[in-house]
């Protein structure tokens, strides 16, 4: 079975749609959980470009990734400078990343018009960029911009490019529909011409804008490209990217080749509402593969045929990709999740246990509420471990309350929280003030608490995201609020939703606490 490269651009290629702003942490959390996926490399974003992607950089390189290599991102050196000058090449270098990847000019339009250069210096400006990288970095990959547009003007020119690149030590050529306007056959085309110039390794990287990128890549692929770069859900500028979740489902179960094993092939439909949870974007119901709705089936004819023999309306096992199959009417399925996260999180269970019919149970009437788990892992490991009787009881609530107060318009606000908490025998009353009524909170309760656990020194908060839930009842609407903590050694998110931000804030806070004190070891590292 011949493999193919899975290269991830969510965070930086990904993180340019305009409705998308992902935090350091975010990003981080995102990295874990495409290492986790089994992608070959994810590019974490252009180090040169803003101080949020220096800033990733530095911390990312502590941390420990089992199969991705992280790469940063860049273009070419400007022109008539040396590359060894060249801010953005240096500051790539910085990065200390095992990978670099910089795009260059393929089309000589954008030569002579964007760069406003000649077509020798452009050509000049490639080899000298991947030359001074390679000297100093293990592997160097070419993003060919514009590629297919500048072939079908000027394809000696843009085939001059990649030789470029080529004799400049490039380990991966990778060609670009960049505008998005390129049909598959085009795109086969010019990737069978290209082999037969080119001995480096090919990749392929397409955007939607006809709505063909993951087509694209496939026909690329088929071509001979051994290299599928993409975002997660298709996220990126304009119509978005290559959606990499259709692409390694299509790459595996489709078209035989090896992307990912059979195991993380699993995690798509979870990794897809991850990213879609920290990206603060509802989930597409109807996206392939993953979404809610892509096993859904509803009465009549089809109910008929799928309890028969499912193969007749679904083209996989929903299994295969981590969905499941539903019958609208009567709402089956679910059993299997759970068991599958029981597994995933170390707890034995009978499958005939019947708390699992009650975590289910549970699940869905919390869902029905607003709550959602992606990207809330600890709250749902709280709430198992609750329906299997394995959680500890660590402090009864009695109640909270915050007050906001601001004396001058040219003030900030005051804020100060009160909880009233029992640790055993002990009743707790403790106030802090704070910025903001949940800075407040979690100030409150911490201190209210460790006196009777030491231990939660060392809980942090990295990250706190809002999100409206009924959008027609205006600010009568249902708040559902993410909150990633974490301590020395795990990163775990929790979740809690009312028609009040601070009930919301509070349940978030509780459950992070709770997850800390139960010890639970499922997060990830920091």
């Amino acid at each position: 079975m011949k493999s193919i490269e899975i290269y991830d651009t969510t965070l930086r290629d990904g993180s340019q749609s305009e409705d998308i702003s992902f935090t350091v942490e975010d990003k981080i959390r995102i990295a874990h959980k495409l290492d986790d996926l089994g992608v070959h490399y994810i590019e974490g974003g252009w180090p040169g470009s803003n101080p949020r992607d220096i800033d990733f950089f530095k911390k990312v390189r502590n941390l420990r990734f089992n199969h991705a290599v992280i790469t940063a991102f860049g273009s070419t050196r400007r022109p008539g400078i040396k590359a060894e000058n060249d801010p953005n090449l240096v500051q790539l270098l910085d990065s200390e990343t095992s990978a670099i990847t910089i795009f260059g000019k393929s089309w000589d339009m954008h030569v002579r018009e964007a760069l406003s250069t000649t077509l020798e210096e452009n050509l000049e400006m490639i080899f000298d960029s991947l030359t001074f990288l390679k000297k100093n970095c293990p592997k160097v990959i070419f993003d060919a911009e514009h590629f297919f547009d500048g072939y079908k003007k000027n394809p000696e020119y843009a085939l001059k490019a990649l030789h470029s690149a080529e004799s400049a030590g490039a380990d991966w050529i990778v060609l670009c529909d960049t505008n998005g306007g390129s049909l598959p056959n085009e795109v086969a085309s010019a990737v069978k011409e290209v082999k037969k110039h080119i001995k480096t390794p090919i990749g392929i990287h397409s955007h939607n804008d006809s709505e063909l990128a993951v087509a694209n890549a496939l026909s690329a692929i088929s071509a001979g490209a051994g290299q599928a770069q993409g975002t997660i859900n298709g996220f990126g500028e304009r119509c978005g990217n290559a959606n990499l979740i259709s692409i390694i489902a299509n790459l595996k179960l489709k078209m035989g080749y090896d992307c990912v094993s059979d195991a993380n092939l699993k995690r798509l439909k979870e990794v897809s509402a991850f990213v879609d949870e920290l990206a603060n974007k509802s989930h597409w119901n109807r996206q392939p593969y993953v979404g809610k709705s892509a096993f859904a089936h509803k009465g009549g004819i089809h109910v008929s045929a799928i309890r028969k023999n499912s193969a007749t309306y679904e083209h996989i096992e929903p299994e295969a990709v981590g969905n499941i199959q539903r019958i609208l009417v009567s709402d089956l399925s679910g059993k299997s999740n759970i068991l599958f996260k029981a597994k995933e999180y170390g707890i034995d269970v009978d499958a005939n246990d019947p708390k699992i019919q009650k975590t289910l149970e549970l699940l869905k009437s919390s869902e029905n509420l607003g709550y959602q788990y992606e990207g809330a892992e600890g709250s749902f490991e709280l709430l198992m471990r609750d329906a299997l009787g394995q959680k500890k009881l660590f402090f009864e609530f009695i109640g909270f309350r915050v007050i906001v107060e601001k004396r001058r318009e040219d003030e900030s606000p005051i804020t100060e929280a009160t909880v009233k908490i029992k640790v055993g025998d002990d009743i707790e009353v403790t106030a802090a003030e704070g910025i903001g009524p949940v800075n407040a909170l979690d100030k409150a309760i911490k201190k209210a608490l460790i006196r009777f656990y030491p231990e939660l020194e060392e809980l942090h908060l990295f990250d706190y995201k809002v999100r409206i839930l009924d959008e027609d009842k205006g600010t009568q609407s249902r708040i559902r609020v993410l909150v990633e903590s974490g301590d020395l050694h795990h990163k775990w998110g929790t979740v809690g939703v009312s028609e009040n931000i601070i009930e919301a804030s509070w349940q978030a806070l509780r459950d992070s606490i709770e997850y800390k004190l139960n010890g639970f070891k499922k997060g990830l590292e920091p």
